[in-house]
């Protein structure tokens, strides 16, 4: 990165305070940065930073006091998507894999688009089509008539089944598996697991980012599907048949059961887990660690286990807080209750 203070300013935006031709050689996290260095600032809790920082420039939003006059501004009315469009024009990470290594098993069968780079030991089999731009890195193996769109990039040990298709610009991270069986087993009469075949696919629509050790499970019939800008984090799961709606983001360790159905824009804290064949609606929000037992019809925010609106599961973990309390009260009553129908017994028993 190397870029004067005004032309960063007039890139995402922004308004500079102090000298304009400054110039950035590097971007660093305001704790860390050096002199050269463009950092930013956009939650208070950081704002502690401002006063030691070795930067040379700040992305600021007009809410902070710039008190020093030994640095310079940028100022935004939103830092953080200035800094995602620095990142992503200067700083995004090249890859440094290019053509077809000559340890990769790519059937004959297999159609290779323009600029495609694919790595060592990479195992591509009978049916595959890989879209222009696309990267596979090391050791990922791609199963019978999978279709993957362009500019996709797949990291190292990913594996893909059979039949599933996969839409342009999506990111794979390493160790995830896109189309493992479901979990489907019946009963026999002898009470021993019958496995049920899964013969359905995986769809990720176009820009889906997965995580890494990320199961994405196959449907029984039909698809499982994630659709246009789903981002999950590392270490989820996604089980047959379930049909995740646009520009929905899960952190870590969600798991969510088959045959559910989320709606767009949602946003799933970390280890939420939803039972099988609910509906989500949109934009819904679920703190982390909640237990969605049913159906969640209405967008809001929801917390808790058995998951309900944030207000009632405030109110519920209040009352949670108070338990001591409120058993000490019941047992002062109690014992007054029966003090009470003692002297009544008596007054009773004198009256006769």
């Amino acid at each position: 990165m190397k870029i004067n203070l005004k032309s960063a300013a007039d890139f995402v935006g922004g308004v500079v305070i102090g000298n304009p031709e400054i110039e950035l050689t590097g971007f660093a996290k305001i704790e860390e940065a050096k002199e050269g260095d463009l950092t930013f600032l956009y939650l208070p809790s950081y704002e502690k930073f401002l006063s030691t920082t070795k930067a040379s420039a700040v992305i600021i939003g007009p809410e902070f006091k710039k008190s020093r006059t030994d640095i310079a501004y940028i100022e935004v009315n939103k830092p953080s998507e200035a800094v995602q469009k620095i990142i992503t024009s200067f700083l995004k990470p090249k890859t440094n894999l290019h053509g077809i290594d000559p340890s990769a098993a790519i059937h004959s069968s297999v159609r290779v688009g323009k600029n495609v780079a694919i790595g060592k030991n990479v195992v591509i089999e009978a049916g595959c089509s890989i879209g222009d731009d696309s990267v596979i890195y090391h050791n990922s193996v791609i199963l019978e008539n999978v279709k993957i769109g362009s500019n996709c990039l797949i990291y190292q040990n990913v594996s893909i089944r059979e039949n599933c298709i996969l839409g342009n610009n999506i990111i794979i991270h390493p160790n995830t598996v896109i189309g493992s069986d479901g979990f489907g087993f019946v009963p026999d009469e002898n009470g021993v697991y019958q496995k049920v075949p899964q013969i359905g696919n995986v769809i990720l629509e176009d820009d889906v980012e997965l995580g890494s050790n990320v199961s994405i499970d196959r449907a029984a019939l039909g698809s499982t599907i994630l659709r246009k800008g789903v981002k999950l984090d590392n270490l989820i799961q996604i089980a047959h048949n379930v049909e995740v709606g646009e520009n929905t983001v899960m952190s870590a360790q969600v798991g969510i059961a088959g045959s559910t159905k989320v709606g767009k824009n949602c946003m799933f804290g970390g280890q939420v887990g939803i039972i099988g064949h609910a509906e989500i609606a949109d934009q819904v929000m679920i703190a982390a660690q909640s237990g969605v037992a049913k159906s969640i019809k209405k967008s809001g925010k929801y917390f808790g286990s058995p998951a309900i609106e944030f207000r009632d599961a405030f109110k519920r973990e209040a009352h949670l807080r108070n338990l001591g309390t409120y058993a000490e009260k019941i047992k002062k009553l109690e014992e007054k209750i029966a003090s009470l129908e003692e002297k009544i017994s008596q007054l009773t028993s004198k009256g006769n």
